[in-house]
């Protein structure tokens, strides 16, 4: 087994997946420690690089296209501290990060696995229920629909139509981008049949985002959607069979569920949810149980 252990987080690799934990240091963005640890099997990886510099170093991993529904979701727009495939090494650690990267390199070499794109996700995503407030709405999301709700900075227009129940088999694409510049950002969804290129500022189906804090968040809504829509390259057949009822899912089960119920209540009192979050997310889970 391999482990390096930093402020940033700690990478365990134990021969068929590297377990990412992000670290308790303040410096730790908030996305990384809503998301927790990640569980990456070694057929996902791509490759794993380290790189040093004066101060600091940085492992980063490289996924296989397709692989993971967080990269699909933010189209490698996710800035450098909000991405949980990379961690920061400090200086006396760097034979560690380089001795971490030998094991898995070799191990993906005596397991062949291809670096070639994927057709399924080999990543679950972000649990559910999430419910995340920033821009002009709050998105929540249970595993079957997408509620949108407006506060008082919605535009007039697309407030006065209410909140917004989306079922999950009515979508076909989800989208974030982060505010750049001068320019906003948003979280997209596109209902069959209702595909519009109004900007998110009017669109009914969109959050818009001005670049705060919370805004990195809105990305796990996005990616716990995309990992329940067809994988993008599946074919039209596997497309139609991942979007009929299927048997209760893993998050179902109970004991899933109630870790699920910690994990919030943990979220809750460091501050990341606010009392509004916490209970629309806690509701959506005591209903699934």
């Amino acid at each position: 087994m391999a482990e390096i252990i930093q402020k940033d987080g700690t990478w365990t690799f134990d021969g068929d997946a590297l377990r990412l934990t992000p670290g308790r240091d303040k410096n730790v963005s908030l996305l990384r420690r809503t998301l927790g640890e990640l569980t990456v099997p070694l057929g996902a990886l791509a490759g794993i690089s380290f790189e040093q510099g004066k101060k600091s170093g940085r492992l980063r991993l490289r996924l296989r296209d397709g692989a993971d529904p967080l990269l699909q979701a933010t189209g490698g727009r996710l800035a450098e501290p909000n991405d949980p495939y990379q961690l920061t090494v400090e200086s006396d650690r760097y034979g560690v990060a380089e001795y971490v990267v030998d094991e898995v390199r070799d191990a993906l070499l005596l397991d062949q696995v291809p670096a070639d794109p994927v057709d399924s996700y080999l990543l679950p995503g972000p649990s559910v229920p999430l419910s995340v407030s920033a821009g002009d709405g709050t998105a929540s999301f249970d595993g079957e629909r997408v509620r949108l709700e407006w506060n008082w900075k919605t535009e007039d227009s697309k407030s006065a139509a209410g909140a917004r129940s989306l079922a999950l088999t009515d979508l076909t694409t989800v989208e974030w981008h982060p505010a750049v510049g001068l320019e906003n950002g948003y979280l997209r969804f596109t209902v069959r049949g209702a595909e519009t290129k109004a900007p998110p500022k009017y669109d009914p189906n969109s959050v818009e985002l001005w670049g705060f804090k919370k805004d990195p968040l809105m990305a796990l809504v996005a990616a716990a959607v995309q990992a329940r829509l067809p994988h993008p390259t599946a074919s039209p057949e596997a497309a139609r069979a991942t979007q009929q009822p299927t048997a209760i899912a893993p998050e179902d089960d109970h004991d899933a569920l109630l870790r699920r119920l910690r994990e919030l209540g943990d979220l809750h009192k460091s501050g990341v949810l606010t009392d509004e979050e916490f209970a629309t997310a806690k509701r959506a889970v005591l209903k699934r149980m």
